[in-house]
């Protein structure tokens, strides 16, 4: 699909983005408008069934795209899904980590092994994915990496502890690899999304009291949706970020802004 005249600086034509979490939610979105800009897309996600139906619909647009079904709980993955990525395409310029599960209890039935498979889905397997896609990106002297953070790595609510900690440390990760993978052709950048209507915020989004709050506290009255953070995502991608590096980008609907 080409875009209109005078968006070229959005053209992603020839670039191979990699998408965790990318059969459903921001993830999808996000490949959806990855590859609607020119990218082949390579989907990640647990479930090859789902992955194997998103690849067929965007190869119905026209568009290239494959999947890899890993489960990155287990951050030893990372380096096989970076690899088997590179055999498919040759090369990856763009990794969107965007993978994240959360664990809801108050701190005191909040166990360990929880704990630690929150953290390392969503942001041990961060690390491990951008340091197997780094080292070609480096060589190349062109990379993006683009992670999902979220309005939790600056504020905090009850009984998801470890949701809170992944979310901070996946900001000041970004931050510490800006400027590590910078002089390389490497920018790091995340989105922060604040409360968009998906699967994991399905909890939440059927509490009444909750969604009140929501339509009171935000100034767009209304929960974010999966597809308006894509926009951001192929921005963070292209040429037009060149020289955006090291931020975290708050898409909330201004609710972190309103007292």
């Amino acid at each position: 699909m080409a875009l209109p005249a005078g968006l070229s600086i959005f053209d992603l034509t020839g670039r191979v983005a990699l998408v965790t979490g990318g059969s459903r939610g921001i993830g999808w979105e996000a490949a959806r408008a990855l590859a609607g800009a020119g990218a082949s897309v390579a989907l990640v996600g647990r479930d090859p069934a789902t992955l194997g139906a998103r690849v067929d619909e965007l190869a119905a647009e026209g568009h290239s795209a494959a999947y890899f079904a890993a489960d990155l709980s287990d951050p030893k993955v990372a380096a096989s899904v970076a690899a088997a990525c590179e055999d498919r395409y040759g090369h990856i310029d763009i990794l969107f980590n965007n993978a994240g599960i959360n664990h809801r209890r108050p701190l005191q039935e909040f166990e360990l092994e929880d704990f630690e498979r929150v953290i390392a889905t969503n942001l041990t397997s961060c690390f491990a994915l951008s340091k197997a896609v780094a080292k070609g990106m480096a060589a190349r002297g062109f990379g993006r990496i683009v992670s999902t953070s979220s309005i939790m790595s600056v504020t905090a609510r009850p009984t998801i502890v470890a949701y809170i900690a992944a979310k901070g440390g996946l900001s000041a990760m970004t931050r510490a690899l800006a400027t590590e993978l910078g002089p390389s052709g490497i920018t790091v950048n995340a989105i922060a999304p604040g409360y968009i209507a998906t699967e994991m915020t399905l909890p939440l989004q059927q509490n009444a009291e909750f969604d009140a709050m929501m339509g009171q506290r935000t100034p767009l009255r209304r929960w974010g949706k999966p597809e308006e953070m894509a926009g951001a995502i192929v921005y963070l991608a292209s040429d037009a970020a060149a020289y955006l590096t090291g931020q975290t980008i708050v898409i909330d609907g201004g609710l972190t802004i309103a007292i």
